[in-house]
């Protein structure tokens, strides 16, 4: 079987990157909750912004495969931001399946690292700068 790892970045760019655009589109609506949540910790709630530009600007970039390697590590801390900010009581809880409480959000965020490795591969808009 031949191996064909630049369709597989594809792949795993367009899953991963592709999924988290339904978070961030949810929250086009209303930013509330999260302005409230940075507020009970004495953040500027102007940083609830960030959310558009992880959950949004961040995967698009990389689906697109356009500085996928700068846009995966805005990715990564963003999702690492959240666990941090809104999910670090649920650390090392497990589910009621077995599993950590914060897989997905581990996945999102190490998914994204993998691509600050591997670069977006030969299906990306633009492959020819060290940051694609």
């Amino acid at each position: 079987m031949k191996k064909d790892i630049n369709f597989g970045l594809l792949l795993l760019r367009i899953i991963i990157a592709g999924l988290m655009l339904f978070h961030g589109i949810a929250k086009l609506s209303s930013l509330t909750g999260i302005e409230n949540m940075l507020a009970e910790v004495g953040l500027p709630t102007i940083l609830a912004y960030g959310v558009y530009v992880t959950e949004l600007v961040a995967p698009i970039l990389i689906i697109i495969g356009f500085r996928t390697r700068i846009a995966s590590l805005v990715f990564f801390f963003g999702m690492i931001a959240a666990l941090v900010l809104a999910h670090y009581h649920h650390i090392f809880a497990i589910s009621k399946t077995g599993g950590l409480e914060i897989e997905l959000l581990l996945l999102y965020a190490f998914g994204g690292l993998v691509f600050f490795f591997t670069g977006s591969g030969s299906y990306a808009v633009s492959t020819l700068n060290k940051w694609d």
